[in-house]
């Protein structure tokens, strides 16, 4: 019977994959696909159907586990276990227990990327206390740019936010490493910075990482800072403060190369969503994406929205190296 529930069960493993920030990274999706807090303007995953602020037991933490057991067994380089995926991990009320499980197998540090909104709450804040590294996301200083950018559920104050991660900061014994996604004519005014300059001073993470658009964005008007315009930022944020560099290629396993040709050979023949390559690869949508990005980055493929959808087909410059 457990070997039917967990060949039905969803992929809530994905890589080890590249990371821009956590070298190679496995990470672990404890959600039904864009279950989040947020409809942010410049997510990757484009819109989130139905906000959420609720919190359950959203699938069985022993499959998850089995899962991540299974990855572990495989010998690949593992740099960190990472809570991402397609949503909020904080919304899995079993956040916790699964860090807390992780640490007694493996001295893997363990990472949770999060968006901070559910920090105001004490049991998602004991739930991080295990990991080792927590990346928390503050685009706003203020209600007005929290809602152009995050588009939150309408419960949710950036005022509140803003003290939960700094309760959060003094309870937590672990790294931090706070990051603010900047999206041009969004949250950049002079004025806005100045107010989270002051939010992040009060915060006092142990790294301040700047972002900005540089993936196909939920909304085409979300556009990016350049690299002078964070250069600045980075400048007046100070000696914490650092621009989220491209991830450099490192040495893996031959599969990479596998999928991207793979990915290549499905898009050559007609455009294709991202849920139409996962679902032919038996890959999660997060791992594909990271191959995608790659194409991208390489020339090879291009993105085109028709219909709210967003498509890769070749580009001409991909098709030139056939």
């Amino acid at each position: 019977m457990t070997k039917t529930k967990e060949k039905e069960s969803p992929i809530h493993i994905y890589g080890p994959v590249p990371s821009r920030r956590l070298g190679f990274s496995l990470g672990i999706d404890i959600l039904p696909y864009k279950t989040c807090t947020l409809d942010c303007i410049y997510c990757q995953l484009g819109p989130t159907p139905k906000k959420t602020v609720q919190q359950k037991e959203h699938f069985s933490s022993d499959i998850v586990l089995a899962q991540i057991n299974k990855t572990l067994s495989s010998g690949q380089r593992i740099d960190y276990i990472t809570f991402s995926g397609s949503g909020e991990p904080t919304l899995n009320t079993t956040l916790g227990k699964l860090i807390r499980e992780i640490k007694k197998i493996t001295d893997i540090p363990v990472a949770v990327l999060t968006n901070s909104t559910l920090l105001t709450k004490a049991r998602v804040r004991e739930a991080l206390q295990a990991a080792d590294l927590v990346v928390p996301s503050l685009d706003a200083a203020t209600q007005e740019e929290f809602i152009a950018v995050n588009r939150p559920h309408s419960s949710l104050k950036i005022e509140d936010i803003i003290v939960g991660l700094k309760i959060f900061r003094q309870e937590f014994k672990g790294q931090i490493w706070l990051e603010i996604m900047l999206v041009k004519g969004k949250n950049d005014s002079p004025n806005h910075l100045n107010k989270l300059k002051a939010a992040v001073r009060e915060i006092q993470p142990d790294r301040i990482q700047l972002n900005t658009v540089i993936r196909p964005p939920a909304e085409q008007f979300a556009r990016a800072l350049s690299l002078k315009d964070l250069e600045k930022i980075k400048k007046a944020f100070g000696k914490k403060c650092e621009i989220i560099a491209d991830f450099a290629q490192m040495n893996q396993f031959p599969q990479s190369q596998d999928i991207e040709r793979k990915i290549l050979s499905m898009i050559q023949r007609r455009p294709v969503t991202l849920s139409d390559i996962s679902a032919s690869l038996g890959k999660h949508r997060d791992e594909v994406l990271k191959y995608l990005n790659i194409l991208i980055s390489n020339g090879k493929i291009k993105p085109l929205t028709h219909k709210g959808k967003t498509y890769y087909e070749p580009s001409s410059a991909g098709n030139s190296h056939k």
